[in-house]
């Protein structure tokens, strides 16, 4: 392995050490210093990839930010009730494959309250699955696939039970994942 790729490896376990400290802990009361015990490295060293406690809890909204991109992404090829459970199915299959995805789906919720550090909220309110969601809702009205209804608030409550989802995953490893058509139910 490479010294680049020694120290991707070593950011990338800062990253996921402090993701879950965050959601364990909360973003104020875990310390640089609890992060750099557990993955483990010294104090020191850990400023070396990150000037700050702000400045990891800004990289990890980013990598939270990257994930929201492919909502909707390919809809027009396909129904948008089908679209929305295969894109759950492949969701809660990676985050199988990937735990650290239910804890980003945690923290993304966290970050985006009053109290959490302003740049930070405020890149993670930037964070938009409902206005996507909204227009499938739309056109499956159009198609007849869902209920009449506001579509923003249809597709607010469907990310909401997701939201809840993913929190009920990343606290209990042992559960499964919910059939995606239970999900897209709700808006038939």
């Amino acid at each position: 392995m490479t010294r680049k790729e020694q120290k991707e490896e070593r950011k990338k376990a800062i990253l996921m050490t402090a993701l879950k400290l965050f959601v364990d802990r909360g973003y104020y009361e875990t310390k640089i210093t609890d992060i750099a015990k557990a993955v483990p490295m010294s104090t020191g060293l850990m400023f070396h990839y990150f000037e700050s406690k702000e400045d990891l809890l800004l990289e990890l909204v980013k990598m939270g930010l990257q994930g929201s991109a492919s909502v909707g992404a390919g809809a027009e090829m396909v129904p948008p009730d089908i679209y929305l459970e295969k894109f759950l199915e492949q969701l809660f299959s990676y985050a199988e494959q990937q735990p650290w995805v239910f804890n980003m789906f945690v923290f993304m919720g966290q970050v985006r309250r009053v109290g959490m550090p302003e740049e930070a909220r405020n890149l993670a309110l930037t964070f938009d699955t409902i206005t996507p969601t909204a227009k499938l809702i739309e056109k499956g009205q159009e198609q007849k696939l869902f209920h009449k209804g506001d579509a923003s608030l249809m597709a607010r409550c469907f990310w909401a039970s997701v939201q809840g989802i993913m929190e009920e995953l990343a606290m209990d490893p042992a559960m499964k994942a919910p059939d995606p058509k239970w999900i897209v139910g709700m808006l038939k």
